[in-house]
């Protein structure tokens, strides 16, 4: 990926126009309202688009920078020369984005039962912080496939290298975040993930859950050595953690900002400081969900971000080299959050949606077996939602009113079709559906 190219100087074609009162009024009138442009264009992208008519690129992005300006937010992130960093509000689609997160991952909200079953919403949450924990790493450099991510963190096999500690680093430091939401960020808190992410992948284990130093130099760069990004010195982070952990606390800013807004500028502000030796990225994006979770945005349990940015990491790259480039505008990197937001919730209820209709398949399915019974197909049925249900033969012979011994069969029959297990506790036998009951019954179809 390359540098995106630094924005021209509004101040100097400010200079060039402000004697020409007729020519910076045309340039005002040309510049369409923010909320009517189609995108929010870097200059990176802007000069390869055709201004309207009658400016020149120079004139259209000072146009558009003039009319961005008076409509800026600060915010209490400052570069490493003292200045702020800012956003904007009035921007298409960050209104509808924000309203649809609130309607559709918050509050008291109608979700599909695959959510709200107990018996079952476990399996979503675990799969979710799999699926997190593994594209995570994987942005981070972590080679191992998704199968074998998925089946060491099941299994609960210890990690066989580095990037499978990576993986299992990042599933328990989602699930820890969990019982941390209601905790208020400090940098304890911030040092206790990074010491989670961290753990056994180190090159130097006494750098876990501390700042650099000023003799480690952190750059952000390519294999060309091109650098990206130049994080503030090792002298200022504690100042600056305690700044980000005023923010994120609600403690820094009289103005109100959006739960969501203070979300993305939290991971966007670890990212920059760069505090740490090695993973920054992942304790960034940890940052994003405490906060998420803390203003009790539920259904981010569900969510992961970091499959939609791994669908096109430069994109992610990009929107932080596009805010440093141009005068510390975080729109750029709020409008590509937001968007990542959006298809994560859409991928989440596809997921769901598939789902629904695969157990709806395999019900239908159900009644044309016939090495099953209506009572087996019952209770095969009521499996599918209940994963984690306990069936007795005394349970099977009262729900379907028949005698002990046609009970103690169905149970046994499906046992031995391997649809049920069985365990002993006491002197009663239980029975429950086998982990993987959708791929047996597809097979048995």
């Amino acid at each position: 990926m390359k540098k995106p190219k630094t924005p021209p100087d509004v101040y100097k074609i400010w200079e060039e126009v402000r004697h020409d009162p007729e020519r910076f009024m045309t340039i005002r009138e040309k510049i369409p309202k923010l909320s009517a442009a189609e995108k929010y264009l870097h200059w990176d992208k802007l000069r390869y688009h055709t201004p309207p008519e009658g400016l020149s690129h120079q004139e259209w992005w000072f146009g558009l920078k003039w009319q961005r300006q008076n409509l800026f937010r600060q915010v209490p992130l400052k570069d490493k020369s003292g200045e702020n960093f800012n956003y904007l509000l009035d921007v298409d689609p960050i209104a509808k984005r924000l309203h649809d997160i609130d309607q559709g991952a918050g509050g008291f909200i109608q979700m599909p039962e695959q959510i709200t079953n107990p018996d079952i919403r476990d399996q979503y949450y675990v799969s979710s912080l799999i699926q997190e924990a593994i594209t995570s790493s994987q942005l981070e450099g972590a080679a191992t496939t998704r199968k074998v991510a998925k089946e060491m963190i099941k299994s609960g096999r210890k990690p066989i290298d580095r990037s499978e500690q990576m993986i299992l680093n990042n599933f328990i430091t989602m699930q820890r975040i969990g019982k941390l939401k209601k905790e208020i960020l400090s940098k304890k808190l911030v040092f206790e993930l990074h010491r989670l992410i961290t753990e056994k992948t180190l090159d130097d284990p006494s750098a876990a859950a501390r700042f650099r130093k000023a003799d480690e130099r952190i750059i952000v760069g390519d294999m060309y050595n091109e650098v990206f990004h130049d994080p503030p010195s090792a002298q200022e982070l504690e100042d600056r953690m305690a700044e980000m952990c005023d923010f994120a606390n609600g403690k820094s800013h009289k103005e109100f900002i959006h739960p969501v807004i203070r979300a993305i500028i939290l991971h966007f502000w670890l990212a920059y400081d760069h505090p740490f030796v090695d993973g920054n990225g992942r304790v960034a994006r940890a940052l994003f969900y405490w906060s998420m979770l803390r203003n009790n945005y539920w259904l981010f349990e569900f969510i992961s971000i970091s499959q939609i940015i791994l669908n096109a990491p430069a994109e992610y790259s990009r929107a932080f080299l596009y805010t440093e480039t141009d005068d510390n505008d975080l729109t750029y990197f709020v409008l590509y959050h937001l968007n990542v937001i959006h298809h994560a919730i859409t991928e989440l209820h596809k997921y769901i949606e598939r789902k629904t209709c695969q157990i709806q398949a395999l019900e239908t399915q159900l009644r044309g077996v016939v090495a099953l019974n209506y009572r087996q197909r019952a209770l095969i049925s009521h499996a599918l939602r209940h994963p984690h249900h306990r069936y007795t033969i005394k349970s099977h012979q009262i729900s379907h009113n028949v005698v002990y011994q046609t009970a103690r069969y169905d149970l046994l029959h499906l046992e031995g079709l391997n649809l049920l297990k069985s365990a002993k506790i006491g002197r009663r036998w239980y029975f429950t559906p086998v982990d993987n009951l959708e791929a047996k019954l597809m097979k048995l179809g």
